[in-house]
Order: C-alpha cells, then structure tokens, then sequence
C-alpha cells in the first residue's frame, strides 16, 4: 500500500487598510465611523454624471510611508486605473484603483515578501437584514454609502506563508508597523483593516502551486487562522478523495465552521482595466519621499532587535513588547529613568502589567508613571518587597498613582527578613505545624517544601520572599 501523500499549504495575503485621512480618496467629504447613513456623500463619490475626481494628497503620502515602512521600490510615476465591475455598493460602476503600475512595487516584511501596495476607493457598506446577515439569504439589503470612497491601501503578498498560525503573526506585524507609522487605526472590528487569504496546498517537496482560493474579508486574527486551517483541510480532503480544487472565491463562517462558494474567482482581464481618463499620472518626486522619510519613526520590527541587542531581552519577549508600541514606549520610559531597574526585570514585570490592565489598554493612560514602575521593579530585586506584595502595589499604583515607597511603607508591605526574626518564627511554626513535611524536607524531598512554603506565605500576609523562605527552612531542618 503506497504512502498518503502529504501537502504543505502555500499560502499569500491580501490587506486592505484604511487610510486615516480626514477626508475621502477622491472627493471633500469627510471620513466616518458609525454616522447615520449616507451623511458623508457628494456627487463626486455617488457617481453623479459630470463630477471629477481630485487625488487626496494625504493618502498618496501615507501610501509612500507604507511603502518605505515595506521596503518598496516607489515608482517614480503610477497611474489611477479604472477598475470595473457591477455591484449594488459600487454607484460609478467602476473602482479608481491602480492595476499594473503601482505606487509601490517589491518590499518585504520579515520573511515574508511583498508583491505591490496600491491606492484605490474603498466601497459602500451593503447592509443585509435575514438569518445570517449574508446577501444570499438576505430578505433586504440596503447600502450606505458613508464608506464609499474611503482612502484604501492594498497590500499584497508572495505566497511565502505556510501556517495558519505564521499567517496570524504576520498580520499582527503588519498591523503593529502600520499603526506606529500613523497611517491607519488598523481596527479589524471597525473595518479599517481587512484581510484575504490565498490559499493552495501542494505535495511537500514540489515547487509548483496549486490551484488557489480566495477567503473573503476575515476580520479578525482568530478568524484568518480558523479560516485558513478549514480551508487547507477542505483542498487536502478533495484531492485525497481525486476530485479538483476550483479556483473560486469562498466564505468562511466562524460559528459554524463552514466554508461556501461565493462565486468563481475573477481574473484581471475579467474587469476590463482601462487607466483613468479624469486623473494625470501620479509622480513622486524627491520632496515627497524625503517628507514621508522623515515622518517615519524607528520600525516595531527593528525596535525588537535593539531590545534584543541593547538590554539583552530574548528575541520572544522583545517581539512582545515591540509589537504594542504603548508597551514598548512605556518601559523604555521606564528602563531610562532615573536610577533604572534591571531591563530584563523591568519586561518581566511588563507582563505582570499587561494582566492588571484592560485588554490592550495603554498604561501611560493609567496613574502609574514610568519612573515608579521602575521603581517598584528595583524595590523587588532588592527584595525590599516581596512579588506577591508588590503586585498588591501594583493595583494601588494603577488606580492611584504616586511612589511605590510610600505605598508599602504605608499599607505595611515591606518585606519580611530574617535580621529581624518576625520571619524565622514564622518558620519554626510552619514546621511545627507540618512534621510530616519537614521530616520529608529533611530526607531530601524537596518537592514537600511546597505546604510549609505556602504556611509561611499565609501567616506573613505575602510579606516574604520565596527565596529567604526556602533558606530559612532548609537552615533550621539541618541544625
């Protein structure tokens, strides 16, 4: 019996993200989010006969940015194309995209390469009322018409991905850089960003790809590695059963798991590209490259690898600060005030913050400055204050604010030590209390050191170090 064939997935993406221009791509109306509908139009993004577009200066700008950000060839002249198609969300019957002259060309982020990043006129918002909230089981749709004509920049990848999960941290990438160079709020739940996947699988070993789908509008991480692990063993299962995969352009449905057809996947030719008749091409010249330069600050990606190299922290917890600029911003604060903490202590103790605070809450906006973040991480490796103890100072910290210092002197949480004897009273009771667990301590079982840790921690109100216990402890069971 031969051996099953197995399959890697081979896997691109495709990123539309909203630029945060005050106004619209190609007209004056200004940008919204959640405004009754159709408030923010104009005869110019409803398609009105007679109207011309004007190019938003702010957007060809943000789109030089993320091309720089990228590692993009700029093209020195692009061109607006008229990209067509019928669609109720659509009133011109015809996107201003940019087809096969781009305002940026290769890049790369990490490993994965870029293929083009163009400008283009997002579409109006379908709204459909029924079931699932889905055009084809839809008993109405209406549209809204706010949302046409937002500035978008798509950005398009080689299939260079071959995971789910390598997918999912990719995006979170991207987003980071994008959401530090301030070109986009980069929201999936409001929209501003939006991501398809390409997916293939092919036999491990061949170079050839296969026949791809497209996964439509996945807006959220979670979703986007649901979709694409459902997919891959969608394609895996048909070719292990000889039947073909279709290129065609699917839905995935998180409740339920369920991937449908939406409909064939177009080809280029399919929309019958013809460059703007109403638009000039599009020339970037050395001033604007230079002003997008310098607006560009130090990259999440690269901020990593200083953290890395500058204050020794592993390349994981570098990534894990760098990549929430309000974190990475917040304990360099830290780490450079006066009389700084270790900087490996200071990201450990990062962590311990970012579960104090609300889901992707800034800490700058809390009471807690830098300076006594840093010095509460100091009074701990000075062991001053125990970690449970100090975590109690945290949430004071949080909510109050002030010196780290006063707060413990005040709420009585300095550490207990052996100097003054409170804490080895503290242990001859413990073992008093536990001789089955002291006589195992003493014969060498160290895992039974647990209970009279845990009696000292309780009768010492967290007051004690770990540490000086488990010295204590072993002190008095050898005499």
């Amino acid at each position: 019996m031969s051996a099953e064939v197995e399959y890697e997935p081979v896997i691109g993406l495709e990123i539309h993200v909203q630029l945060k221009t005050r106004t619209k791509m190609f007209c004056s109306c200004e940008l919204s989010f959640g405004d009754p509908p159709n408030v923010h139009t104009c005869p110019r993004c409803l398609g009105l006969p007679g109207t011309l577009p004007v190019v938003n200066a702010q957007a060809v700008h943000y789109g030089i940015m993320i091309g720089l950000a990228l590692g993009c060839e700029i093209a020195p002249r692009s061109q607006f194309h008229r990209k067509n198609y019928f669609y109720p969300d659509l009133p011109k019957g015809y996107q201003i995209s940019q087809y096969d002259v781009p305002i940026c060309g290769a890049g790369h982020l990490g490993d994965v390469r870029i293929h083009r990043v163009h400008l283009e006129e997002d579409a109006a918002k379908l709204v459909h009322t029924g079931a699932s909230g889905r055009i084809d089981s839809a008993d109405r749709s209406a549209v809204d018409f706010n949302r046409g004509g937002t500035p978008l920049a798509e950005i398009v990848t080689e299939p260079d991905l071959h995971a789910a999960e390598d997918a999912r941290e990719w995006l979170n990438l991207l987003r980071t850089t994008l959401r530090a160079i301030g070109v986009s709020d980069v929201n999936m739940e409001e929209g501003s960003l939006r991501c398809d996947a390409n997916v293939s699988v092919r036999p491990v070993g061949s170079t050839e790809l296969g026949t791809k789908t497209e996964l439509k509008n996945m807006n959220s991480f979670r979703f986007l590695a649901q979709g694409i692990k459902a997919e891959v063993e969608r394609q895996v299962g048909l070719l292990r059963s000889g039947q073909p995969v279709l290129q065609e352009t699917l839905h995935f449905d998180p409740a339920s798991g369920r991937i449908t057809s939406m409909r064939s996947k177009e080809e280029a030719h399919d929309y019958r590209y013809f460059p703007e008749p109403d638009l000039v091409p599009l020339v970037v010249t050395s001033e604007m490259l230079e002003a997008a330069r310098d607006e560009l600050p130090e990259l999440p990606a690269a901020r990593a690898e200083r953290f890395a190299s500058e204050f020794g922290l592993s390349p994981e917890r570098s990534r894990e600060l760098a990549f929430r600029t309000e974190l990475a911003n917040f304990y360099e604060a830290a780490v450079q005030a006066g009389d700084p903490a270790d900087p490996a202590a200071l990201a450990n103790w990062i962590q311990v913050l970012v579960e104090r605070l609300e889901e992707g809450a800034d800490p700058s906006d809390s009471k807690l400055s830098a300076a006594a973040f840093g010095s509460l991480v100091r009074l701990v490796s000075a062991r001053a204050v125990s970690r449970d103890a100090a975590r109690e100072v945290l949430g004071i910290l949080l909510a109050e604010g002030g010196e780290p210092e006063n707060i413990i002197e005040r709420e009585g949480l300095g550490s207990l030590s052996s100097e003054d004897g409170g804490l080895a009273e503290i242990v001859a009771a413990a073992i008093a209390a536990d001789p089955a667990a002291a006589e195992n301590v003493r014969s060498g079982n160290m895992k039974a050191i647990g209970p009279l840790v845990g009696h000292v921690m309780r009768e010492s109100k967290g007051r004690a170090d770990g540490g000086e216990i488990t010295r204590l402890i072993r002190e008095q069971l050898s005499r």
